[in-house]
């Protein structure tokens, strides 16, 4: 798997993977979350990060993970790519290339904080809210 480096015109496609990714492990998030989340993603948060992205064969992106000031600040694989190391790879390459060490991640995604811990990052602190003041709690993790 190589990993590479993500350009404006890949923000579409991304946001489809973000789309497929959230539907898939994000259960506790509405549709009505899903599309305020949409836009802040495509235009405020892609252009904020520094992203990195694997693709397929064919060049579509399977998933991608977006790093700020060493913190991993996004991490998305499509579903159907899911379990085959991505994540892993695109992880570690933050880590060892970007200098990330913390991530935050939702409470309620189980599936996700037992990946970041398998990872070896642990829980440092809790919020009851997310950034946007809404009820997902986060666990703020540390490498």
């Amino acid at each position: 798997m190589i990993v590479e480096s993500v350009l404006p015109e890949d923000y579409a496609e991304m946001l489809n993977v973000w789309e497929n990714s959230v539907r898939a492990t994000h259960d506790f998030i509405t549709e009505e979350d899903i599309e305020f989340f949409k836009p802040i993603i495509i235009e405020q948060a892609f252009p904020t990060v520094t992203l990195r992205c694997i693709r397929s064969d064919a060049s579509s992106i399977l998933g991608f993970v977006g790093i700020y000031d060493s913190k991993v600040e996004m991490l998305f694989i499509l579903n159907k790519a899911r379990g085959q190391g991505i994540g892993k790879v695109l992880l570690q390459y933050t880590i060892e290339q970007l200098g990330a060490t913390k991530v935050d991640v939702n409470e309620q995604n189980p599936q996700a904080v037992g990946f970041y811990e398998y990872m070896g990052f642990k829980v440092v602190s809790r919020s009851p809210l997310d950034d946007m003041e809404k009820p997902f709690p986060i666990l703020h993790m540390s490498f």
